[in-house]
């Protein structure tokens, strides 16, 4: 059934992605885009587009009732510097940033959510147009991670879960069952980078991890083809992530290619706590 949603709209496929699923079902989607971040595509999919900086909440927040809009999901990532540094908020979001015991991005989400409710707007969930391309258990490419991989991404997990736990970052760099490197604000590819400087040439493992909250509002890991070429360019040999809690962008090209430069990809089951 054709049902009308709202999409904040942040960087990356994602939200490309979930407008053209909603397209297929013949949903009517509004886009709630995030200037300096949403892709300039987005105008030729969404019936129709609204363009805010991050800080206006208030603006948000007029524009989903104007719209009639009861349920928006968030799609795509904000740069996390830009959330903390270059935030000019309105007042609605300064009343949210205020009230914060953490200045976390789960904080603030979770001020942002209460606030929507109590104007009678429900944040769901941001893969709720995207089911098929949530990574399933087991090994999804051609190559199964051989042991000495496994023993790196079976330490890579719990370190993982406990940062994303703690919403720190959601990956790490693992090489001979040591933590190379752990994310924080400056994303997967650029911790790899960073990692692939301090293991003198030896292979890398990349373990993405999901946080411990049941809901996937936000937040959810993502792998698509550039962190493919980015584990190419590392030599990082593996990929572990969450099985039905990650979202594989342009799945098939994607797993063809980690094929191709013989790349093990496997889903394991979500550790809500770490072993």
């Amino acid at each position: 059934m054709a049902q009308r949603y709202g999409i904040i709209a942040g960087n990356g496929r994602f939200p490309l992605l979930a407008l053209e699923a909603a397209r297929r079902e013949g949903h009517d989607v509004v886009v709630i885009a995030i200037e300096n971040e949403a892709a300039a595509e987005i105008p030729q999919l969404a019936s129709a587009v609204y363009w805010i900086n991050i800080g206006q909440l208030g603006k948000l927040i007029d524009i989903l009732k104007r719209e009639k809009i009861s349920e928006v999901m968030m799609a795509g990532q904000v740069k996390h510097a830009s959330i903390f540094s270059s935030v000019k908020p309105d007042w609605r979001l300064i009343k949210v940033l205020t009230g914060l015991k953490q200045k976390n991005t789960a904080a603030l989400i979770g001020g942002i959510q209460k606030t929507l409710h109590e104007e009678g707007i429900e944040l769901v969930d941001s893969t709720r147009l995207l089911k098929p391309l949530l990574a399933p258990e087991g090994v999804l490419t051609p190559r199964k991670p051989d042991r000495d991989e496994e023993a790196d991404i079976a330490y890579g997990r719990r370190i993982a879960t406990l940062l994303a736990s703690a919403d720190i970052g959601q990956s790490v760099a693992i090489s001979e069952k040591a933590c190379v490197a752990a994310e924080a604000m400056e994303g997967t590819d650029a911790m790899l980078r960073r990692a692939a400087t301090l293991t003198n040439g030896k292979p890398l493992r990349l373990v993405k991890a999901s946080s411990g909250r049941a809901h996937l509002l936000f937040d959810v890991p993502v792998v698509g083809l550039t962190t493919i070429e980015t584990m190419i360019e590392t030599k990082t040999t593996a990929l572990a992530i969450d099985a039905g809690r990650t979202l594989l962008l342009d799945k098939e090209r994607m797993l063809q290619r980690a094929g191709e430069a013989g790349i093990s990809i496997a889903a394991y089951p979500h550790l809500t706590q770490p072993a």
